[in-house]
């Protein structure tokens, strides 16, 4: 099973900042990598797609957020962060960290998803 450890979120006003990081591990193991990616859920809405960065450390988003948002991860490819700025009240939502894909020990993982972590922006 993959850990997923979120943190960042809070409450902010519109135009403001914040940065949510996400710590992916596996129990035992070291030397992981993994391919993450951040997705979103305001309220009464689906969960959508926010942004991916490759191995390479290349990032893709969304429309709604390119120019805003910024994605990075640490250089063992273990933690992704996600540099949310000019924060907008339709950007409130819950945050989730997601491993699309890894290899841990040998052991090939995709599809985990972290608990989310709330961001509120007021007007």
């Amino acid at each position: 099973q993959v850990q997923l450890v979120e943190s960042g979120g809070g409450s902010v006003q519109a135009g403001g900042s914040l940065r949510l990081s996400c710590a992916a591990s596996v129990s035992g193991y070291t030397g992981c990598w993994f391919d993450m990616s951040w997705y979103r859920q305001g309220p009464g809405k689906e969960r959508e797609f926010v942004s991916e960065i490759d191995y390479d450390g290349s990032g893709r988003y969304a429309d709604s957020v390119k120019g805003r948002f910024t994605i990075s991860q640490d250089n063992a490819r273990r933690t992704v962060y996600l540099q949310m700025n000019s924060l907008k009240p339709e950007d409130t939502a819950m945050y989730y960290c997601k491993v699309d894909r890894g290899r841990c020990g040998g052991i090939g993982y995709s599809n985990f998803w972290g608990q989310g972590t709330q961001v509120t922006v007021s007007s």
